[in-house]
């Protein structure tokens, strides 16, 4: 399985026109997930309500570049914008869907300071990423590490084994971090940047410094700062600030990972700090390997002050399940001439509903309320497992643009597609339906 990360702070600027080189979908085979968190979205109040019911223009511009290539939208945040897409084949098996936010900054508008984190079940190996904005300027480097372990202790969720975000196997902690170089002079900072001698820069890092002191940050993996500090920047160009401020450049956009350690936690003997493993109190009969495979930054992108940071990984995991909890399967011809008619069948036992629904998508849609028409499911009592449902969708639901579409099962307790067919053909009705004489 393939993970591709990015973090940015946007400045409140609105995205460029193409995005693509972000995502790295022009260099490289499309990953499995990707999961992108943004900063300083525009969010005023007026603003965060209107994106509640419209997408804000950062949403829009990711959904619509990867669901062209099959890909849909996970969960959706505003203010700290966090965003997850899967490819289709996966989505059955990412469950337990919840998301949560922690307010940090004082005075500030929801958003503007703090975290958002989305947590789900991926073939039963429970993950959190959690996307934070924390306190600025060079001396409130202690801040940072105080509103950091505020976001990690005071973020709950509903499932009794992972209460809290450290409780899931593997967490994903990006974002602006605002960490800076300490010590140094804006001289030596932009000379050493200048001859490629970026490890002079390394041992001042104030996260690097930071990690020496704090056992909680010592559970937590980085790759290498092989890339040049992302901040602060001229807008439109790869020059450093060159305004009267003159603000010292610094790795204030950070990729970092932390697999869930045995307890107590032994000391880590391994010398390869780009792979991990997961280790439960048991054996770990289902173990997750974590490696990176890129830890970089995308200099091209100027509407900012701030760089994007990119990071791929390799996940190898056993998965601890492979089947949907609903098969789904279109029966006879679909078109907007005559009703059409599908089954569906419970595999496994879950918390379904009278409530749960089917969509009709076309291929490549972007979230699970993207669909063209719905039927419900059988409304007088719960399915049993392996019983095998007959459903009717109305002529009228079809709609009479032919193509290739998808069914999915939506759960609405597990507030997921918990079933997906594969693509099938919806065929235009005859020219006479459409034009009736």
């Amino acid at each position: 399985m393939e993970l591709h990360m990015v973090t940015w702070n946007v400045a409140t600027a609105e995205p460029p026109a193409d995005v693509s080189s972000l995502l790295q979908l022009d260099v490289q085979a499309a990953a499995d997930l990707y999961v992108i968190g943004l900063q300083e979205v525009n969010a005023t109040p007026v603003r965060f309500i209107s994106d509640l019911m419209v997408e804000d223009s950062w949403s829009h511009a990711l959904m619509d570049t990867l669901a062209l290539r099959g890909f849909i939208t996970s969960v959706r945040m505003q203010g700290l914008l966090l965003l997850v897409f899967a490819k289709q084949i996966h989505v059955p098996y990412i469950r337990k869907i919840q998301t949560t936010y922690t307010r940090t900054g004082i005075f500030g508008y929801w958003g503007n300071k703090g975290g958002v984190s989305v947590r789900f079940s991926f073939y039963g190996h429970m993950v959190c990423f959690l996307n934070c904005h924390l306190a600025a300027h060079m001396n409130y480097a202690l801040e940072r590490v105080d509103e950091l372990e505020y976001i990690l202790e005071a973020q709950d969720f509903d499932l009794s084994d992972t209460t809290n975000i450290l409780d899931h196997k593997v967490v994903f902690c990006f974002g602006d971090l605002n960490f800076r170089i300490a010590d140094h002079g804006l001289h030596f900072i932009r000379s050493s940047i200048n001859s490629g001698r970026l490890n002079l820069l390394w041992s001042r890092d104030q996260l690097t410094m930071m990690k020496m002191k704090e056992p909680f940050l010592q559970e937590f993996e980085e790759g290498q700062l092989n890339f040049k500090p992302t901040y602060k920047f001229d807008r439109n160009s790869e020059t450093y600030d060159s305004s009267g401020k003159k603000r010292k450049p610094a790795w204030t956009d950070r990729i970092l990972w932390r697999i869930k350690p045995k307890a107590p936690a032994p000391e880590d003997d391994d010398d390869d700090e780009r792979a991990s493993a997961s280790a439960d109190d048991d054996l770990d009969e289902y173990p997750l390997l974590v490696t990176q495979d890129k830890y970089t930054s995308d200099m091209s992108y100027g509407v900012s002050d701030h760089k994007p940071v990119i990071a791929t990984f390799s996940l190898e995991l056993r998965k601890c399940f492979d089947t949907p909890l609903v098969y789904i399967s279109p029966l006879g011809v679909w078109s907007a001439d005559q009703d059409a008619h599908l089954t569906y069948t419970v595999q496994e036992d879950f918390m379904s509903s009278t409530w749960d629904w089917i969509g009709l998508y076309r291929a490549g849609f972007k979230s699970a309320s993207d669909y063209e028409a719905f039927v419900w499911v059988r409304g007088d009592e719960l399915p049993e497992i392996n019983e095998v449902i007959q459903v009717r969708a109305s002529e009228d639901e079809i709609p009479l643009l032919g193509g290739e579409y998808v069914l999915g099962y939506y759960s609405t307790n597990m507030q997921s597609i918990v079933g997906l067919t594969a693509k099938f053909q919806v065929r235009e009705p005859p020219l006479r339906y459409l034009c009736p004489s």
